[in-house]
């Protein structure tokens, strides 16, 4: 007779310790789901400044091409039309962030959110090749189609030498931003911490909550 309310005293005590350990597992999941929130949402305010910045800037280079196109300056309005076409895709991909941001719902599975911020991680690697791509145009824009034939070659080969230089960093970054290269220094100087940290927080906050998730039917069985 012991025996068995010995038995029914450590079964009545397993099944509490099983309880208590599922009931763990959900608060830390519900607490990492918070915390994966709370990181989406801190890179909003940088987003809305650079989309409105982004927007600004374009219409001054739209107004300026427009209002110097009688003059025909080639040089200047395929640069300055160039870079308001780069900024103009880069405000694009950041609006799409922006909306990515604000319809993840913690709750739903977390397939669903991995794959948005996979998206975040994606269009963050690209808009970010995509603006290096203007770079040498920024060693253009001033020149004069007049000075052509008439400014001295050791201006010109300085200027070319200048734009060779912009142009071969463009296509290097262009090329070797991705996210294999996330750990080497120029990469992290390059992001910050602004917008590729949270990313990255919530990408390994996911993981755990896969793993309580994987826990919890092991543990109830």
């Amino acid at each position: 007779m012991q025996d068995i309310q010995l038995q029914e005293i450590w079964k009545s005590y397993d099944r509490k310790l099983e309880e208590q350990l599922v009931f763990n597992r959900k608060n830390a999941s519900d607490i990492t789901k918070m915390k994966v929130k709370s990181e989406l949402t801190s890179m909003r305010p940088i987003k809305i400044f650079t989309v409105l910045l982004g927007i600004l800037w374009i219409i001054f280079l739209d107004v300026l091409v427009i209002n110097l196109l009688p003059i025909g300056n080639l040089f200047f309005l395929i640069s300055a039309g160039f870079i308001s076409l780069v900024n103009k895709i880069a405000v694009g991909i950041y609006l799409y962030q922006l909306i990515l941001i604000y319809v993840v719902n913690i709750n739903r599975p977390v397939m669903s959110t991995q794959k948005k911020i996979a998206g975040l991680t994606t269009s963050t690697l690209w808009v970010t090749r995509i603006l290096m791509l203007q770079l040498p145009f920024w060693t253009t824009f001033f020149l004069n189609s007049s000075w052509i034939g008439s400014a001295n070659p050791f201006f010109w080969g300085i200027q070319a030498l200048i734009t060779l230089a912009f142009a071969a960093v463009s296509i290097w970054l262009f090329i070797n931003i991705r996210y294999e290269n996330r750990d080497k220094p120029w990469f992290k100087f390059l992001f910050g911490s602004y917008e590729w940290t949270p990313i990255m927080k919530a990408q390994e906050m996911l993981v755990q909550i896969k793993d309580y998730e994987k826990l919890e039917p092991i543990i109830t069985n």
